[in-house]
């Protein structure tokens, strides 16, 4: 499912607008992405946790020359499934 099917989606359960139910859904992610950015986890109950966890660095190798590399420490966005969402599976 893309963006679009969750708002026609969402719309039509809601009864409302495909428009008023995209500047919703934008708003939300907008939100989302604020407090992820600030280092806030993000928890829908029953859904699942948003939260950012930063991967250490370590070695890798180039494939191409099959020399070694150091590849940086990141910072990546991690979700854990809430239970109501683990049990509908």
């Amino acid at each position: 499912m893309n963006k679009a099917e969750l708002i026609d989606r969402a719309s039509a359960a809601a009864g409302a607008s495909k428009k008023d139910t995209g500047e919703i859904l934008n708003a939300i992610l907008s939100e989302m992405a604020a407090a992820l950015s600030r280092g806030d986890k993000v928890t829908l109950v029953g859904f699942g946790t948003f939260e950012v966890k930063e991967r250490a660095p370590r070695t890798g190798f180039n494939p191409a020359t099959m020399e070694e590399m150091e590849i940086p420490a990141l910072k990546t966005v991690f979700f854990k499934a809430g239970k109501n969402l683990k049990e509908s599976l």
